[in-house]
């Protein structure tokens, strides 16, 4: 009988030991939402025309009422999108800038440190530049190649934090995937321009931005929709939308035939 119990207990113990050597089981990461490659100016449709370098939803719904109206049917398009244009200017964003910048917008076009001193975009312009976007990507971060002047920035997808670093045109990056879309969140930005071209304002060095990129189209379209954040320009926050498509064959060239003017003549006042 003793002899029974013995080897019962030796079997369990073999058992226990038996399950517990057996590794863990392994969690699966879900797949990375791929967003390499080259990206280029969106279709050639009247949002997207519209939207060419950004707009608002609320500009977007200002032209497709104007569009789906009757009255204009006789009125050139790029009529048309100029209202939508001033509408969008003056309706939603003017609306939201604090009082000590709404009376400076929106600023001369010759006023642009780009223009004026050959100065490359700061990010709240740079995100919003046309033509080629290069995307690369990786596990720890991805580097972003804009055509305008040559643009460069990093979001690094690890979760770090800024710490101590002064600020910078283009900020500090951190960015993170949401299901299929790939989520940007920047901060430490140096004072500089923002806004719609040419509707730009002055935005401080508190200017706090969240993008979301994702695929559209059968993957051959790029969405972005941003939101700025800015204590010291902004009374509330600014929504702004874009979109690339894919663009294998494009390619960006080093950013080298910037001259300063000799003379020039402010345009004045937008219509």
């Amino acid at each position: 009988m003793k002899q029974q119990i013995w080897i019962a207990a030796v079997c369990v113990l073999m058992i226990g030991c038996g399950q517990a050597s057996q590794p863990a089981a392994r969690t699966e990461r879900a797949p990375r939402p791929e967003f390499s490659g080259m990206w280029s100016d969106p279709p050639a449709t009247a949002v997207d025309d519209f939207c060419f370098m950004t707009c608002s939803d609320e500009g977007i719904a200002r032209l497709n009422a104007l569009l789906d109206d009757p009255a204009n049917d006789s009125r050139p398009y790029q009529e048309i999108s100029r209202e939508a244009v001033r509408y969008q200017r003056e309706e939603y964003i003017r609306p939201r800038l604090t009082p000590a910048v709404a009376k400076t917008f929106p600023l001369d076009p010759a006023d642009d440190p780009g223009f004026l001193r050959c100065e490359p975009w700061g990010f709240a312009r740079q995100i919003f530049a046309p033509h080629q976007m290069e995307i690369r990507q990786s596990d720890e971060r991805i580097e972003i190649r804009y055509a305008e002047w040559d643009g460069r920035r990093t979001i690094y997808m690890d979760d770090r934090r800024p710490s101590g670093q002064p600020a910078s045109a283009m900020g500090f990056s951190v960015g993170r995937y949401e299901g299929d879309a790939l989520v940007i969140e920047t901060s430490g930005v140096a004072a500089n321009l923002a806004g719609i071209f040419p509707a730009w304002f002055n935005h401080g060095d508190q200017l706090r931005a969240v993008e979301r990129y994702a695929r559209t189209a059968g993957r051959n379209r790029l969405e972005m929709t941003v939101t700025i954040e800015d204590p010291q320009s902004l009374r509330q926050p600014l929504h702004f939308r874009k979109a690339w498509v894919w663009a294998p064959d494009e390619q960006i060239f080093a950013y080298t035939n910037c001259e300063r003017p000799t003379e020039f003549k402010k345009a004045g006042n937008l219509p």
